[in-house]
């Protein structure tokens, strides 16, 4: 099916989003981006921009900011690095290597820094947040390679950092969902650093979807659009998605063989527009030997999840995420 042929994206399923979630989406902007619109909203968020007061809680927790070797020929890696204050985990604790979202073309780790805070105070982890590069200034391979530098730098500094390197999971949300996958598969392939789990919120994970694939009548409405998904993959990419000559090394979902991966976690919305690739993901990490966990949360359109306890559907994904990591990173 080409994209001419794709049937309208849905409309009218404001009355399946859960009433908890009604405030957020009409805070939320909807639109199609392109590339004028990824100026207006690049412009948008440069500066001072307004965050949520921290708790005590949060504020006990050390943030550093540090430039790690980046991949050959390529920028030093910006990242954000959580240490919690002394107490739990305080010998060899377990990490955390997040990476943000925003479509593959927005974003930095400054986007997370409250949830970062909360999750390194919670549960005593240290979180290292990746400032990957953003397309469409950086195609594919450049932001996984980031990210694995990343990688590589944790394992290599953990006796510094007070980091177990036996007990570190990644993971992300949406585009970082994304990032996080095509990580996993990229650290399986090179075999240097293993992963206890992967963490897939929300996660971007085939371009297909919104290009080629049958649309849902029910999903994609709201926040991020098929067109909006469309311009971030071909972003990514360089060339338009959905057809055959994409790299399936850029496209977790095009993967053919998804064994061996880490353990996996994927919570999605039941009206976000990935709701099938993270559906069908889940199902071939099942059927390719990978303990996988896959929750979908009724109501919960994309980027409603990230709520957190303002709404009991991003409660829900919070401590179902919070669980998922201290089962894996916990010692037997």
């Amino acid at each position: 099916m080409s994209v001419n042929n794709v049937s309208p994206k849905p409309s009218g399923t404001r009355g399946l989003v859960a009433p908890e979630l009604l405030p957020l989406l009409d805070f939320l902007p909807s639109f199609d981006f392109n590339a004028d619109m990824l100026r207006v909203v690049r412009a948008g968020m440069t500066g001072q921009r307004p965050t949520p007061p921290l708790s005590p809680e949060q504020q006990a927790v050390a943030c550093e900011e540090r430039f790690v070797p980046g991949p050959p020929g390529a920028p030093d890696v910006r990242v954000l690095v959580y240490t919690p204050p002394p107490g739990r985990n305080a010998a060899a604790r377990p990490a955390y290597l997040h990476l943000h979202g925003g479509g593959y073309i927005l974003g930095d780790p400054e986007l997370q820094d409250g949830p970062n805070r909360s999750l390194a105070a919670e549960l005593g982890y240290v979180v290292v947040s990746v400032d990957y590069r953003l397309a469409p200034e950086t195609r594919f391979p450049g932001a996984v390679e980031d990210c694995y530098a990343a990688l590589t730098w944790l394992y290599v500094h953990a006796e510094h950092l007070g980091v177990d390197r036996s007990r570190i999971a990644i993971g992300g949300e949406s585009a970082g969902g994304g990032h996080a996958a095509a990580l996993a598969i990229h650290a399986r392939n090179r075999g240097e650093f293993p992963i206890c789990l992967q963490l897939l919120d929300s996660p971007m994970l085939d371009d297909r979807t919104g290009s080629v694939s049958d649309p849902h009548p029910y999903c994609g409405e709201f926040v991020w659009s098929p067109a909006s998904n469309r311009f971030g993959w071909q972003s990514l990419l360089g060339m338009e998605p959905g057809g055959p000559e994409v790299s399936a090394q850029a496209v977790p979902a095009r993967v053919a063989d998804l064994g061996g991966l880490p353990p996996t976690l994927i919570v999605v919305g039941a009206l976000d527009l990935f709701l099938e690739e993270s559906m069908e993901y889940a199902r071939r990490l099942v059927r390719a030997g990978v303990p996988t966990e896959l929750h979908v949360i009724p109501g919960a359109f994309h980027g409603a999840l990230l709520a957190g306890a303002a709404a009991p559907q991003g409660e829900l994904c919070t401590r179902l995420c919070r669980s998922a990591l201290a089962r894996a990173l916990t010692p037997a």
